[in-house]
C-alpha cells in the first residue's frame, strides 16, 4: 500500500514521506521491509516480536496465575493438572532459568502452594467436605510439591525469612526487564521496537490506544501522564527530523529503536506515582476514619470478607421508666428479628441476656424472667439453621446453664404456671395477687437438649478424648432429665410424664449395673470411701427400669412410648441375664408380629433388643433360643446397619444424598454400640453346637436341611483354602474348632473356642466371663459325645459308658441322660442295658451302599412324579390334584391310561370320590393286567 491510501493527517503523512525516502539511502542491507510496517493495514494485524526470556516466563505467569485461582476456590483436581504444566513449562526454560536464575515469582509460589496444602492437610473437617478426586488429588499434590521443593530448598527459606523484600525484587525485575535488555543505543531488538509503536499509534489515534493498553491511560491519570506521552511523541518526530536532516544511513527501524528507551523510562514514572497516589489516598481514607471514630465513637473499620453487622438496638434511652410494658415490648422487638435474614444470632443471644439482667435489676418478677429464659433457650438451638450441625461447645454450656437456671425458678416459685395451652393474651408476666402464667413447654426445650446430646456425640470422633469430655456431659443431662420429671410429676399431665420417663429410661436401659451385679454376687467392699458408699446405697436400676416402664404400661395411650418402653425394659433385663423375665416379656408383648409396620428408630431399637436377648440366651446356655435370636440379623449380613451402628458401602448407590444424611441421623451413638464381633461369635459357636451333631446324624439324607447359611458359608470357605495354616481370625478359629467336632475331639475343639486370643477378643468382654467359659466347656463335650455316637455307632457292638465318660470328661448320669434322650428321640437306635453300664446297638441303621440306594430311590421317585406333571400339562389338564364337580365334592384328576386294553395296558387311576352318603371311596390303585383289585383282597 502506497502512502496516497493513507487517510491520517498531515503530519502522518510527512513521517510516512520522510520514511520513503530514508529507505532508498540504505545500502550494503537487505532490512527493505520496515517501510511497509506504516501502512494501515499492517496496522491492524500487529505482529508482536518478543525474546524468548518473555516467552517463557510469560508462560510461567500464566500457569501461576490459574493455580492461584484454583487455590481460591480449593479446586485441587485443577490445581495438579496446572501444577504438572507448570513443571513441563519450567524444564522447557531450564536454559534461561540458568543464565537469569530462578524468577522470585517462581519461588513464591512454590512457598505459598506448600503451606496452602499443608493448612489444607491439617483441616480435617475440610478434608471430610471435599470430594473423592479432591481429596485424592491434594494427597497427590502434597507428596509432589514436598518432593519438588527439595530443590529449591535455600531460595523457599529466604524468601520466607523476609518475603516483602523478594517481592520488591520481583516488582523491580519486572519493571525494568525492558530498559536492561536495550542498555546499548545500538542494540537493535524486536521488544524495542514494539514499546515503540504504540506510543506512535496513542498519537495517532487515542481511543484504539486507551483500549490496547487498559488501566494504564485511564481518564482519571494527572496532567503529568498526558505530559510524559506527549513529550514521547515529540521526540520522536525530533528524532525523525534528525535523522532527515544529517542524512545518516541508519534505517527507520534503528531510528524507533534508539527513541524506544526513552519511552521505556515513562513506564516507570506512571508506576511510581500511581503508587505515590495510591498510598496518599490511603492515609486520607485512615485520617478520615480516625476523626469520624473520634467525633461518634461508633464507627469502625470492616475487613473484607466478614459480613457487616447491623447496629445494635438500643436498650432503653437514657430517663426512660424501665416496667414489666417496656421490657416485654422491647422482647418483642428483639424476637421480631429472629428467623430474619441478615440477623445476627450471636447478637440476639446476647441482647436476651443482656435483657434478663436488666429485669433481674429492677426486680421485674419472675414471669418476665422466665419467658425472656424460654425465648434464650429458643435462640440457642435456633443458632443452626441446619438440622444436621451440631451446637458447639460454647453454645452447649449455654444450653445447659440456661435449662438448669430455669428450672431453679420454676422450683423456687410454685406460683409459675407454664404450659403451651396458655395463650399468649392470657398470659401474666407482671407482680400482680395472680399467679404468674406463661407460654411455653419445659419439656420440650428438654428434649430438644437430648437431641442436641445425641447429634455432638454422632459427630464426635469416637476414639478421641473430646467423645470422652463431651460424654461426661451425659450425667448432667440425666440430672437435668431427673429434676424435670419431679416438677412434671406435681404440675405435669400424664401424657408428659410419660415422655419424660421414656427419656430417662433412654438413658439407663443399655448401662449394665455394675454395683448391682457386685452386691448381688457378695462383693461389696469394706475399704470404700464414703461417696463410693452412697453410690452403692443408691437405688438399683432394675428397681428404676420397673417403676417407670409399668406406669409407662398403665398411664400411656400413644403405641409408640410403650412399644418403645417394653423393648427398653427387655434389653436390660437381657443385659443383666435375666433370661426368663426378657422372654416372657417379649412373648407377651407380641412385638414381633407388627415390628415391621413401626418407624425406623423404633425397629433399630428392636433388633438391638433382640440381639440383646440372643447374647444373654448364650451366657444361659440356651443355644438353640440364642440361634434362634440372632438368626435374622445375621443371615441378612447388614448387622452394622440394621443395628444402627454405621452405613454399608455397598448400599450407598442406592440412597441419594438426602436420604443417607437421614440415615446417618439414625445413627446410634459409639458408646450405646453393641460389639460385632462378639455378636458374630456368639452366633457362629451356636450355629456349630447345633449344626454339627446335625450333620453328623444326617450324613447321607439327600433331604437334609441347613440350620444355618452363614455358617455352612464359613465352612466352605475354609475348605477352599489351599494352605491350612493355624487359625487367625475369630471366624477362623470357629472353623477349625468345628472340624475337630466333626471327629469328636473335644479338646481340640476346646482349645480352637477358648485361649488367650479368643478370651480377649470375646469372652472377657462379657460380666461373668468364668461362668460363660465353664458353661462353653459343658456343652462342647455333650455335643462332642452327641457327634460321636452318630459318627461311629455303626462300628459298634456295644459301648461302655463308663469309657464314653472318661473321654468326655463327663460325669456318668450326664452320659446316661444324653444317651436315653438320644433314643427316646429315635436319632440312635440303640438299647441301654443297666446292669453292665453299656449301650447296645441295634445295627438298625443302613450301611453306606443301603443310603445310596435310598438316595437313588428317591430321586427316581421325584423324577416321575415331575415327567407326570409335565405330561398332564401338555394334555391340558392343570389345577392340582383335585378338581371339583358339580355336586359340590371334589374327584382326583384322572390319570390316562397306557393302552385301551384291559390285558397289558393299565387301568385308569380312581380318586376319592363322594358318594351320596357323605363318605370316601377307597381309591383304586394301578394294577397291572393279570392282578387282582385291591379291593377284593383280604387282609
Amino acid at each position: 500500500m502506497s502512502r496516497f491510501f493513507a487517510t491520517g493527517s498531515d503530519s502522518e503523512s510527512e513521517e510516512s514521506s520522510s520514511a520513503d525516502e530514508i529507505t532508498p539511502k540504505t545500502t550494503g542491507t537487505t532490512f527493505n521491509k520496515p517501510a511497509l510496517l506504516l501502512s494501515d493495514d499492517e496496522e491492524d494485524t500487529k505482529r508482536v516480536v518478543r525474546s524468548a526470556k518473555d516467552k517463557r516466563f510469560e508462560e510461567l505467569t500464566n500457569i501461576i496465575k490459574t493455580i492461584r485461582n484454583a487455590m481460591k476456590i480449593r479446586d485441587m483436581s485443577k490445581c495438579l493438572e496446572e501444577f504438572e504444566q507448570l513443571y513441563r513449562a519450567f524444564l522447557k526454560s531450564k536454559t534461561i532459568v540458568d543464565k537469569e536464575g530462578v524468577p522470585q515469582f517462581y519461588i513464591r509460589l512454590l512457598a505459598d502452594l506448600e503451606d496452602y496444602l499443608n493448612q489444607l492437610w491439617e483441616d480435617k473437617e475440610g478434608k471430610k467436605k471435599m470430594n473423592k478426586n479432591n481429596a485424592k488429588a491434594l494427597s497427590t499434590l502434597r507428596q509432589k510439591i514436598r518432593k519438588y521443593n527439595k530443590d529449591f530448598e535455600t531460595e523457599i527459606a529466604s524468601y520466607k525469612e523476609n518475603p516483602e523484600q523478594s517481592a520488591e525484587e520481583e516488582e523491580k525485575d519486572d519493571i525494568g526487564s525492558a530498559s536492561s535488555s536495550d542498555s546499548d543505543d545500538e542494540d537493535v531488538t524486536a521488544k524495542s521496537l514494539m514499546k515503540k509503536k504504540p506510543q506512535e499509534e496513542e498519537k495517532k489515534a487515542p481511543e484504539a490506544s486507551k483500549f490496547l493498553k487498559g488501566a494504564a491511560d485511564e481518564e482519571s491519570e494527572s496532567e503529568d501522564d498526558e505530559d510524559s506521552e506527549d513529550w514521547g511523541s515529540d521526540s520522536v518526530d525530533s528524532g525523525g527530523e534528525s535523522e532527515d536532516n544529517e542524512g545518516a544511513a541508519a534505517s527507520l527501524a534503528v531510528v524507533f529503536l534508539k527513541k524506544a528507551q526513552d519511552g521505556d523510562k515513562h513506564p516507570d514514572r506512571k508506576k511510581d506515582d500511581k503508587r505515590k497516589r495510591h498510598k496518599k489516598t490511603e492515609q486520607v481514607e485512615e485520617e478520615v476514619d480516625e476523626d469520624g471514630e473520634a467525633e461518634e465513637g461508633g464507627w469502625e473499620k470492616v475487613k473484607g470478607g466478614v459480613p457487616l453487622v447491623k447496629e445494635k438496638p438500643k436498650m432503653f434511652a437514657k430517663g426512660t421508666e424501665i416496667n414489666s410494658a417496656v421490657v416485654i415490648k422491647k422482647l418483642s422487638e428483639i424476637l421480631q428479628a429472629r428467623g430474619k435474614k441478615g440477623t445476627d444470632r450471636a447478637a440476639q443471644i446476647e441482647l436476651l441476656h443482656a435483657l434478663a439482667g436488666i429485669s433481674n435489676e429492677n426486680n421485674l418478677g419472675e414471669g418476665i424472667l422466665v419467658k425472656i429464659k424460654f425465648n434464650i433457650i429458643a435462640s440457642l438451638y435456633d443458632y443452626n439453621t441446619n438440622l444436621a450441625a451440631f451446637m458447639k461447645a460454647d453454645m452447649w454450656k449455654k444450653c445447659l446453664e440456661c435449662i438448669d437456671e430455669l428450672l431453679d425458678i420454676l422450683f423456687a416459685n410454685s406460683n409459675i404456671f407454664i404450659g403451651e395451652n396458655i395463650a399468649e393474651d392470657s398470659e401474666n408476666l407482671a407482680i400482680s395477687d395472680q399467679p404468674f402464667r406463661v407460654r411455653g413447654c419445659i419439656l420440650t426445650l428438654v428434649e430438644r437438649m437430648d437431641e442436641e446430646f445425641t447429634k455432638i456425640m454422632q459427630n464426635t470422633d469416637p476414639h478421641s478424648q473430646e467423645y470422652v469430655d463431651n460424654l461426661k456431659d451425659e450425667s448432667r443431662v440425666c440430672g437435668i432429665i431427673d429434676r424435670l420429671l419431679q416438677y412434671l410429676e406435681s404440675k405435669g399431665s400424664t401424657e408428659e410424664v410419660c415422655r419424660v420417663y421414656l427419656r430417662r429410661i433412654m438413658h439407663t436401659y443399655y448401662k449394665f449395673d455394675y454395683k448391682a451385679h457386685r452386691r448381688s454376687l457378695g462383693l461389696q467392699g469394706e475399704t470404700k470411701s464414703e461417696q463410693d458408699q452412697e453410690e452403692s446405697e443408691g437405688e438399683d436400676s432394675a428397681i428404676i427400669m420397673d417403676r417407670l416402664c409399668k406406669f409407662i404400661y398403665a398411664k400411656d395411650r400413644t403405641d409408640r412410648i410403650r412399644t418403645c418402653a417394653i423393648l427398653c425394659h427387655i434389653y436390660h433385663h437381657a443385659l443383666h441375664s435375666r433370661w426368663y423375665q426378657a422372654r416372657d416379656l417379649m412373648l407377651m408383648s407380641h412385638l414381633q408380629d407388627n415390628i415391621q409396620h413401626a418407624d425406623p428408630p423404633v425397629q433399630i431399637l428392636y433388633n438391638r433388643t433382640m440381639v440383646q436377648l440372643g447374647i444373654c440366651a448364650f451366657r444361659q446356655g440356651m443355644i438353640k433360643d440364642a440361634h434362634n435370636a440372632l438368626l435374622d440379623i445375621q443371615s441378612s449380613g447388614r448387622a452394622k446397619e440394621l443395628l444402627g451402628q454405621g452405613l454399608l458401602m455397598r448400599n450407598m448407590q442406592e440412597r441419594n444424598p438426602e436420604q443417607e444424611k437421614i440415615e446417618k441421623r439414625r445413627q446410634v451413638p459409639f458408646h450405646m454400640h453393641i460389639n460385632l464381633e462378639l455378636l458374630e461369635c456368639v452366633y457362629l459357636v451356636s450355629a456349630m453346637l447345633l449344626e454339627i451333631p446335625y450333620m453328623a446324624a444326617h450324613e447321607f439324607d439327600a433331604r437334609r436341611r441347613m440350620i444355618s447359611k452363614q455358617f455352612h458359608h464359613q465352612l466352605r470357605v475354609g475348605e477352599r483354602q489351599p494352605l491350612l495354616g493355624p487359625p487367625e481370625s475369630m471366624r477362623e478359629h470357629v472353623v477349625a474348632a468345628s472340624k475337630a467336632m466333626k471327629m469328636g475331639d473335644w479338646r481340640t475343639c476346646h482349645s480352637f473356642i477358648i485361649n488367650e486370643k479368643m478370651n480377649s477378643k470375646v469372652w472377657d468382654l462379657f460380666p461373668e466371663t468364668q461362668c460363660v467359659r465353664e458353661m462353653l466347656v459343658r456343652k462342647i463335650q455333650e455335643e462332642s459325645l452327641r457327634t460321636y455316637l452318630f459318627t461311629y455307632s455303626s462300628v459298634y457292638d456295644s459301648i461302655s459308658m463308663e469309657t464314653l465318660s472318661e473321654m468326655f470328661e463327663l460325669e456318668l448320669p450326664t452320659v446316661h441322660s444324653i444317651i436315653s434322650k438320644m433314643i427316646i428321640n429315635e436319632e440312635l437306635m440303640a438299647s441301654l442295658d443297666q446292669p453292665t453300664q453299656t449301650v447296645v446297638m441295634h445295627r438298625t441303621e443302613p450301611t453306606s451302599l443301603q443310603n445310596m440306594a435310598l438316595q437313588l430311590a428317591e430321586k427316581l421317585g421325584g423324577l416321575v412324579e415331575n415327567n407326570e406333571r409335565v405330561f398332564d400339562l401338555k394334555q391340558g389338564v392343570y389345577g392340582g390334584y383335585f378338581n371339583r364337580d358339580q355336586k359340590g365334592g371334589y374327584q382326583q384328576k384322572q390319570n390316562y391310561q397306557r393302552a385301551p386294553d384291559q390285558r397289558g395296558g393299565y387301568h385308569q387311576k380312581q380318586g376319592y370320590q363322594r358318594d351320596q352318603k357323605g363318605g370316601y371311596q377307597q381309591k383304586q390303585n394301578y394294577q397291572r393286567g393279570g392282578y387282582r383289585n385291591q379291593n377284593q383282597s383280604s387282609y
